[in-house]
């Protein structure tokens, strides 16, 4: 099995199809909340985009962009769920956080959704649990995280 890191941005057609599978399977975790949640999701303008490839398949994503001048903000992390539990999001995440350290990053942030218990699972080996920042403050349902890079 090989296993490719694409650095690309988010025009690339497989980050689209990615970001599709995702979008379907956060609307059944989030319920009534998905479209709340969702405005915060758009892809438009994401330019550090991470594709993960195996056998030259694409299988997981993530992207980072700019929250303030030394946080980047995580977004967009998926892994089809026939490639979980292989360490493959935690080697995205790695790939994101060294790409933000390159940018001149010291930390990232990122937002999930206390459903998403397995993306709580991964964030919490390496983040610590933040309050809410901007558009999450008040939401019950969202657990954010902050890692020192």
């Amino acid at each position: 099995m090989t296993k490719i890191f694409k650095r690309t941005n988010s025009s690339d057609l497989d980050f689209i199809e990615l970001i599709k599978e995702l979008d379907f399977y956060l609307a059944l975790k989030d319920g009534e909340e998905h479209s709340y949640y969702a405005q915060f999701n758009k892809i438009s303008e994401l330019p550090h985009c991470i594709v993960m490839y195996e056998d030259d398949v694409p299988v997981g994503s993530g992207a980072i962009k700019q929250y303030d001048r030394e946080t980047a903000e995580v977004k967009r992390m998926f892994v089809k769920p026939d490639y979980r539990g292989k360490g493959s999001g935690t080697e995205i995440l790695q790939h994101l956080e060294q790409w933000a350290k390159e940018l001149g990053y010291t930390h990232t942030i990122l937002e999930t959704g206390k459903r998403q218990t397995e993306a709580v699972r991964l964030y919490s080996k390496t983040y610590e649990v933040i309050p809410n920042y901007a558009q999450y403050e008040g939401m019950e349902d969202s657990i954010c995280f902050q890692k020192n890079l």
